[in-house]
């Protein structure tokens, strides 16, 4: 939902960052295989109640994420960095869950049903742009992407201010998860409307 508002105030200060990476020779698939590897230690620190430190990680795995796309796009973007970058995404959305879960048994099951949405709104998401490029649908609203981005209430910007409270509000994390869940079958339903409007017969 924050996403495409955010971009004019974000995209100037990563194209610059990503400018300045580029010219240093660092690789966007790099900065996103880096960034998976910080999404798996975000779950682990998690998963020890070392709340703080991993927040940290969040943070940063979040802000390379923000980077790659810049450096590929002046490097040059291909259907793999693509690929990979979406991966990262999910890896990181489903390792912080996993992580919080194994952190408190009163975490498992709310963890599970995050986690479980997570993985629908990621299908509805893929599904809609695998259709969207075969139709040869474009949208500019996230920025260049490598496929279609769908919007929705809960998206990236959402997540991480929602991976930001868990961190912060630990012992709440079973309310704020299953909130949080709510939203994402909101974006999946939303989605799937979308869809119907724009690829009926």
């Amino acid at each position: 939902m924050l996403d495409a508002r955010l971009r004019p105030l974000i995209d100037p200060p990563l194209n610059a960052l990503g400018r300045v990476l580029a010219d240093l020779g660092v690789t966007a698939n790099a900065i996103t295989s880096i960034g998976i590897l910080l999404g798996i230690g975000a779950g682990a620190l998690l998963a020890q109640g070392q709340f703080t430190l991993a927040l940290v990680v969040i943070i940063v795995n979040r802000l390379l994420d923000g980077l790659d796309g810049p450096v590929a796009r002046i490097t040059g973007p291909t259907d793999f960095g693509g690929y990979l970058d979406i991966v990262a995404d999910f890896v990181f959305y489903l390792a912080v869950p996993l992580g919080f879960g194994l952190a408190a048994p009163a975490n498992l099951i709310p963890a599970l049903v995050l986690a479980c949405c997570f993985g629908l709104t990621g299908i509805s998401f893929l599904a809609f742009a695998a259709i969207a490029g075969k139709r040869g649908m474009e949208t500019s609203a996230h920025g260049k992407k490598s496929f279609f981005y769908n919007t929705g209430l809960a998206e990236g910007t959402e997540t991480i201010v929602v991976f930001i409270l868990f961190c912060l509000w630990p012992a709440h994390f079973p309310t704020i998860a299953l909130t949080y869940a709510s939203l994402c079958i909101v974006t999946v339903i939303q989605r799937t409307a979308a869809a119907w409007a724009a690829f009926k017969p």
